[in-house]
């Protein structure tokens, strides 16, 4: 669970946000709830409801083995700690070692050798969160920051079956992850309308609040479209049910049993529960999901501003009737708002037709605009307005590291387990560099960091293919024949070298 302190605001940076997309679980038959008739039917052995409470216990009932606990498991790197002081490659194991000053022939100095280092040392970490079943071959959701680094991902149904789980792709922007379980005939919830949503209606979130599983709680929705610090992608539902560390990816359903909304965050001084719950709204899930599942990550619309709020003052000044829009701080003058003319000191009012009340209202409207689509752009400079015309452009994102990551053999297992991103310009700069290559940002134990593969690494060639970008690197690692080195070019810092990598036989064996 995501724990946000009270703290104040900050500037939204304008551009990216989701690509709009419709996803429909037509191959997904939901599970049909109780006719209204029975909706609220009381057992006979039961307290009667009070007139006007909401009756959950029929939802609760219907959902329960749709939702999941998830456990995670990654590895954390320290480094040891010696009172002598040395490093890895100090064959003197730390000068001030008094061990070194023995006879070479005496047994104590090789017993006590690497006592003076500082040698790095893994743990395993576990943690947990909730998710639910979207489809019935094991398609599952949770929160991205639930499975962000783990190197196992392990789902239990209610009735304490567990199965390895895929990441199929993960959106940190949106905190929203997409897993696959190898699995058939699961139940699954019913999607609902999170548009429909009022302030004050009611609303149950399940989940594993500190491991408990299948844990449900109520509330009202306490705001809609409520905006969080740091946090640019997504109009939060607010709520009063009470979410705990633990409930992170679980649903949030209205009285209709329908899932409006997935957990997330918490607003909290402890660490614990203060009355203040965050769940993304499902209809901005659906967008992010359809891209996750063809994909495996997120692209984002782009204009390329940065924006703030326009302060009353700031109104006052640029002779505005009341505070409006979004102030432009600054501009990326090849960026698309650059190119169609956008200027810093210009207060956007709205966006293809939309009105932009608050700086927070574009960066959702600019990512649920199609790639390559002219928009207007309604301005305010120097008291007047006019409209511009601007292309919407594709934002370079790290979550495109997730996809490549996940190259996959057909087990469904990484198949290097190493993380790469395109070389930004600045990067191809200092590398002397006029087109190609991936930098290697992570290596976890595999068949690339076996070869000697390091983060920072440039992988320019995979045989006698040049790798241009990341995707075209996940296509040819796909590709690798098994058991048999395969020369790769990789460039470190001003230096060229060749590893052979290897890919095991038996790949599936390898950490996902």
């Amino acid at each position: 669970m995501r724990i946000k302190h009270v703290k104040g605001g900050a500037a939204a940076l304008a551009g990216i946000g989701m690509l709009a997309a419709v996803w429909a679980l037509a191959e997904a038959p939901a599970l049909s709830l109780p006719p209204a008739a029975t909706h609220h039917a009381v057992a006979a052995d039961a307290a009667p409801t009070p007139q006007g409470l909401p009756e959950f216990r029929d939802i609760v009932r219907t959902n329960k083995a749709s939702v999941v606990n998830i456990t995670v498991s990654s590895k954390q790197r320290s480094n040891g700690f010696s009172p002598f002081g040395g490093d890895d490659d100090d064959d003197s194991d730390g000068p001030n070692n008094p061990f070194n000053q023995l006879p070479p022939n005496n047994p104590f100095r090789d017993f006590f050798r690497g006592y003076g280092q500082q040698r790095p040392q893994e743990r395993e970490v576990q943690a947990s969160g909730s998710g639910f079943i979207i489809s019935p071959d094991g398609k599952i959701l949770t929160n991205a920051h639930v499975v962000d680094g783990a190197e196992t991902v392990t789902v239990r149904l209610s009735d304490n079956t567990e199965y390895q789980a895929k990441v199929v792709g993960k959106d940190k922007q949106s905190d929203v992850a997409l897993l696959k379980i190898e699995a058939k005939n699961l139940p699954i919830v019913k999607l609902g309308n999170s548009d429909q949503l009022s302030v004050g209606e009611w609303v149950l979130a399940i989940g594993s609040p500190f491991g408990l599983d299948y844990s449900a709680t109520q509330g009202i929705v306490s705001a809609l479209s409520r905006r969080l610090p740091n946090e640019t992608y997504v109009p939060f539902i607010q709520t009063d049910a009470a979410v705990n560390p633990g409930n992170s990816g679980g649903p949030l359903f209205n009285t209709r049993g329908e899932v409006v909304g997935v957990n997330s965050q918490i607003y909290s001084n402890t660490g614990s529960y203060a009355g203040l719950s965050f769940a993304i709204p499902i209809n901005t899930v659906r967008n992010t999901v359809a891209q996750l599942d063809k994909q495996g990550y997120v692209t984002r619309g782009w204009l390329g501003v940065q924006i703030q709020n326009v302060t009353s003052d700031l109104a006052a000044s640029f002779g505005m009737s009341k505070p409006q829009g979004a102030l432009v701080g600054s501009v990326d003058k090849d960026g698309p708002a650059g190119k169609a003319g956008v200027q810093t000191g210009d207060v956007i009012l709205s966006f293809n037709g939309t009105p932009v009340d608050d700086s927070a209202d574009l960066p959702p409207l600019v990512g649920g605009t199609a790639i390559g689509s002219k928009v207007d752009l309604k301005i305010m400079r120097d008291g007047h307005e006019m409209t511009l015309h601007p292309t919407v452009g594709t934002l370079k994102d790290e979550d495109r590291e997730a996809a490549t990551r996940n190259a996959s053999n057909k087990n469904g297992k990484a198949v290097l387990n190493v993380g790469v991103q395109a070389l930004t310009d600045a990067q191809r700069k200092q590398l002397e560099l006029s087109s190609g290559g991936v930098l290697i940002t992570q290596v976890r134990p595999g068949p690339a960091a076996h070869a000697g593969m390091q983060p920072g690494d440039v992988v320019l060639k995979i045989g006698n293919k040049a790798v241009d970008d990341p995707e075209q690197f996940a296509s040819l690692v796909r590709s690798l024949p098994r058991g048999k080195p395969v020369a790769f070019l990789v460039q470190r810092q001003q230096g060229r070298i060749f590893m052979a990598v290897t890919v095991p036989i038996e790949s599936g064996k390898e950490s996902g």
